[in-house]
């Protein structure tokens, strides 16, 4: 559990929802997941499974489509792979605080190398993303410390001039906004609200859920 040891000493696991430090590998080994996350400011949190971990970087504008536009990706600590799954509140006053949507989610393969995480501690890999927002080819390049570049590279899934974070702001897992998972968790929606497009259908007949209750279908 070593390299999980930074995600533990981070968090107090009797006042976050978020799951504990435990190293396990899905049955693909090549998971990956975006996590759109409104903390003190919004960024996206890219997660590639490797190791028996989520091998993670903060993404301040999100990811790009267009292959001329390099985002900024600062590793982070690595996360438990149950993490893929996380969508909700982290209380305020957490680390992290503030409100979690699982934004994209899907598999990866390598295609520079068959060890991941070595690639990784090498400075760059590429990959090719399946899944439901990104596809195609990509590609991870540290520039210093912990500081890397998000590239798309030129293929059929390239746009140019298509921002995809405006264009599909809702959460994979329940079509909700930031603000509504704030809603229906008991988190700050006016924060959350923040982090959500101007621009986008109110929610339809859907009511906050009480502890309890079973999930509904989230409908717009």
């Amino acid at each position: 559990m070593a390299s999980l040891k930074d995600y533990e000493k981070k968090r107090r696991f009797a006042k976050t929802p978020e799951p504990g430090p435990e190293k396990k590998t899905t049955r693909s080994g090549r998971i990956f997941v975006i996590q759109k996350h409104r903390a003190s400011h919004l960024h996206y949190d890219f997660r590639l499974e490797a190791d028996g971990v989520l091998k993670s970087w903060a993404v301040p504008k999100g990811p790009a489509l267009d292959p001329k536009v390099k985002r900024l990706a600062m590793q982070v600590e690595d996360h438990p792979v149950d993490y893929a799954k996380f969508e909700g509140v982290i209380p305020e006053g957490e680390y992290g605080g503030g409100t979690v949507m699982v934004w994209d989610y899907g598999t990866y393969q390598p295609e520079n190398t068959a060890d991941v995480a070595a690639a990784i501690r090498k400075g760059e890999l590429k990959f090719s993303l399946k899944g439901k927002k990104l596809m195609g080819s990509w590609a991870l390049v540290r520039t210093r410390d912990r500081q890397w570049l998000l590239i798309k590279h030129r293929d059929h899934y390239a746009a140019e001039g298509l921002d995809v974070t405006e264009v599909a702001p809702a959460s994979i897992l329940t079509r909700r906004t930031l603000a509504e998972i704030a809603e229906d968790e008991g988190g700050d929606v006016r924060k959350a609200a923040t982090g959500d497009p101007k621009k986008i259908p109110p929610r339809t007949g859907v009511k906050r859920r009480k502890k309890g209750q079973k999930k509904k279908v989230w409908t717009r």
